[in-house]
C-alpha cells in the first residue's frame, strides 16, 4: 500500500477529507492517505511542500500561487472550494478600534510572512486606500492561539482569519469582528509536489475522484450541518449560513482566475512577475 501525505487547515472546509478517511475510501484503493493538520495555515504548508513533508496540500489560492512563483516546486491540480473565503477583520474585544479605518498604520497579526493572513492584510489595506508601505505593520503570531494571545496582550492590533472559524472566539467575547474582507477569487486549491505528480498520476487521480465524489453532494449528507457544528464547536445557525454560501469544485482553476490573482499580487508588490498559467497548474 502506497503512503501519501496530505496537509490542510483543521477547519470545516476539510471535513470531506475526514469523512472519506474514516470510510477507508483510499485504503480500499490501495492508498494509505495520511492527513496532517497545519495550524499555521498556508505558510506552514508551503514550507512542508518544499521540504517534502507532504505530497499534497489543500491550500489558499493566493498563498500557493505566490510560493510557486517564489520557487516552490509544486503545481495546482484542482480548485477545492470555488467560493471566496470571507475573512473577518478582528480586534481584541476590549480594544478601542471600531472600524477598519481605525486600523490604519496599526499592527496586523499574521501567522507568518507569505501566509493568507499576511496577503489578505494587503488586500484589506488596498480596499481601504491605505499606503501599503507606510500603513502596514506586522507581528508574527504563528496560529489562531497566538492571535488570541497577541491581540489580548496588545502585541498586535488586528487579525484577519476566516470568519466562521473565529466566530466562537467572537461569541466568547475574546475578539470583536469589525469588518469582513472577502478574497476576490476561489479560496482553496489542491496543490501537489512536482516529483510526486510526475510519478504517481494514477494514484492522484484516484484520490481526487474519491474526494470529488464526496464534495459534489456534500450538502446532501444527512445532518451534515449538525456534524460540522459538533465537530468544530460552532453554532448550528452559523454552520447553516456557511453551507449556504460555500460551493466546492471538482475542476482545475481557470487561467483567467490565475491571471487575476497574479495581477493583484503583482500590484501589491508581493510577487516579482506574472508567470504563464502552465507554470502554476497541471491538468490531469
Amino acid at each position: 500500500m502506497k503512503t501519501v501525505n496530505i496537509g490542510g487547515v483543521p477547519e470545516h472546509f476539510n471535513l470531506a477529507w475526514n469523512l472519506t478517511l474514516e470510510n477507508n475510501a483510499y485504503k480500499n484503493k490501495g492508498i494509505d492517505l495520511k492527513w496532517n493538520d497545519y495550524y499555521g495555515g498556508t505558510g506552514a504548508m508551503c514550507k512542508a511542500l518544499r521540504n517534502g513533508d507532504i505530497d499534497i496540500a489543500v491550500i489558499l489560492t493566493e498563498g500557493i500561487i505566490k510560493d510557486i512563483i517564489d520557487g516552490n516546486p509544486s503545481k495546482i491540480v484542482q480548485t477545492f472550494v470555488e467560493t471566496p473565503l470571507i475573512w473577518g477583520v478582528h480586534v481584541a474585544n476590549h480594544s478601542k478600534f471600531k472600524t477598519s479605518a481605525d486600523l490604519k498604520g496599526k499592527k496586523a497579526a499574521i501567522s507568518r510572512f507569505g501566509s493568507g493572513s499576511h496577503l489578505m492584510a494587503y488586500i484589506n489595506a488596498e480596499n481601504n486606500n491605505w499606503d501599503l508601505k507606510k500603513d502596514l505593520n506586522f507581528e508574527v503570531i504563528k496560529n489562531l492561539d497566538g492571535a488570541v494571545e497577541g491581540l489580548t496582550n496588545g502585541h498586535a492590533d488586528y487579525f484577519l482569519w476566516e470568519k466562521f472559524t473565529t466566530k466562537p472566539i467572537v461569541d466568547n467575547g475574546i475578539f470583536r469582528r469589525i469588518d469582513n474582507c472577502p478574497s476576490p477569487w476561489p479560496c482553496f486549491v489542491i496543490a501537489v509536489r512536482e516529483d510526486y505528480l510526475e510519478n504517481n498520476k494514477a494514484d492522484l487521480k484516484t484520490i481526487l475522484n474519491i474526494i470529488n465524489d464526496t464534495t459534489s453532494d456534500f450538502k446532501e449528507i444527512p445532518s451534515i450541518d449538525k456534524t460540522i457544528a459538533n465537530q468544530y464547536e460552532q453554532k448550528l445557525e452559523d454552520v447553516q449560513e456557511w453551507l449556504n454560501i460555500t460551493e466546492w469544485s471538482q475542476t482545475l482553476i481557470s487561467e483567467k482566475t490565475v491571471i487575476t490573482v497574479q495581477k493583484q499580487l503583482f500590484a501589491l508588490n508581493l510577487i516579482p512577475k506574472i508567470v504563464p498559467y502552465n507554470k502554476l497548474t497541471h491538468k490531469l
